[in-house]
């Protein structure tokens, strides 16, 4: 494999798209390794479609796209600004909130990084806010979505490791409520401590709060019917996709009457698009995969890893700080695909819950989407806002320590978050 990781360099320092950059340096370890057939990368790529839980992860893209087009964006902004708007920074706090709110409708990280910062950068702007500030809150708060369920990522780390979809959806909702406090207390340090201001006089009324509550009701029920619907078999997890692209159009199409034809037309491009890299991401990694199991990386690593200490506590520090680095380089997707294979069976013979390890997993990988030098969230909020990348770096920060110690305290506390998962499933 040692060509094929030069290359795999090589071609991401050029800046080849993942992808391909991925496919192509796959395709050099079959060139150089003798007696493989061919055949074989054309059978991995098309074996890795026909996987019947992966179904789920077009299905909850078309839903999350279906859901901001139908006005539900628009309510659940207003229901954060109510609950938020009257402290310190208060449109930052939103950005929190509102997060928190998507995770049950987007389930992507970047997706949500791009729209928040489109319809909340330029108000932040205008009253006051950093660019770097600005692009840091909307670009870092939305880990949270891709935490709280329906995570297109926890969807694909449970298919690449055959871990329980549901199980990983229950142990996401409380690692998410908590990421959004400790994003939330960072925003209203640095928002008090530079004045930027109010965007609510008064606190709400309870009777505010309970109006906007009931215009965003069936945005937030969605997750919560999703969570039921997996744990009494009443629709598997690529079923629930399947009835959440229904859901979606029947809210937007027949409660809210914000969808139009037009608007379904731009909703099915976007989605085939999205779709279609994913996908490309999914067929090409199949073939790293093969390689990487061919020529036995997982067990020399395992053989090193293991070699540095007994602890799995250490251990699992030692496995997220190379996941993040790798997450500074490579898309979430890629290295989702490519490190679960390598590093879930090491954590699983030190007796780690392969659902504990997929949170702190999944966490750390998305954040490599809010770091330079390739973040795509990162990318997507600054090129926005237009924010020069070393301003965004600087106002980062606060909120990426937070977030690293978050992922601290769920290593060593799994019992925070995963007393959930093992009350509603079982043990």
């Amino acid at each position: 494999m040692g060509y094929v990781a030069i290359l795999f360099v090589v071609l991401l320092a050029l800046g080849v798209p993942l992808a391909f950059t991925v496919g192509i340096s796959s395709l050099m370890f079959f060139a150089v390794t003798p007696g493989i057939s061919w055949i074989t990368p054309i059978q991995k790529m098309v074996a890795s479609t026909q996987s019947f839980p992966l179904l789920a992860v077009p299905f909850f893209i078309l839903a999350g796209n279906l859901m901001n087009e139908t006005g539900i964006t628009k309510r659940l902004i207003k229901f954060a600004n109510v609950l938020t708007g009257h402290l310190s920074g208060g449109l930052a706090l939103v950005s929190c909130v509102l997060s928190s709110l998507m995770g049950g409708i987007s389930g992507s990280a970047c997706a949500d990084a791009a729209m928040e910062t489109r319809i909340l950068g330029p108000a932040m702007l205008k009253r006051g806010y950093s660019k770097g500030y600005a692009c840091a809150v909307n670009s870092i708060s939305s880990l949270i979505t891709a935490t709280i369920p329906p995570g297109v990522g926890l969807i694909l780390y449970g298919v690449t490791g055959e871990v329980s979809i549901g199980k990983l959806f229950l142990a996401g909702i409380i690692p998410g409520i908590l990421m959004c406090a400790i994003l939330m207390t960072t925003s209203w340090k640095i928002a008090k401590t530079r004045n930027y201001p109010v965007e609510n006089e008064n606190p709400p009324t309870l009777k505010e709060v309970w109006q906007a509550l009931k215009d965003s009701i069936w945005a937030l029920l969605f997750p919560i019917i999703l969570i039921v619907g997996i744990r009494f078999g009443l629709f598997t997890a690529s079923e629930a996709g399947a009835f959440a692209v229904v859901y979606a159009f029947i809210i937007g199409k027949f409660v809210y009457k914000e969808m139009s034809w037009k608007g379904l037309w731009k909703v099915t491009k976007t989605t085939l698009g999205d779709n279609g890299v994913i996908l490309f991401i999914i067929m090409t990694s199949a073939i790293f995969g093969y390689g990487i199991i061919y020529d036995k990386v997982p067990q020399t690593m395992s053989s090193f890893i293991t070699g540095l200490s007994s602890n799995k506590y250490l251990i699992m520090l030692i496995i997220v700080a190379f996941i993040f680095v790798c997450g500074t380089f490579m898309e979430s997707t890629v290295n989702t695909l490519l490190l679960t294979p390598i590093f879930l069976p090491i954590v699983k013979s030190f007796g780690v819950d392969p659902v504990h390890f997929g949170i702190v997993f999944m966490t750390t990988v998305t954040l490599g989407g809010m770091t330079p030098p390739v973040g795509t969230a990162m990318y997507s909020s600054c090129a926005i806002l237009e924010c020069p990348i070393d301003e965004y770096t600087r106002e980062a920060m606060p909120f990426l320590l937070a977030v690293l110690a978050e992922i601290c305290i769920l290593i060593f506390f799994p019992q925070i978050f995963m007393w959930l998962p093992n009350i509603v499933f079982g043990m």
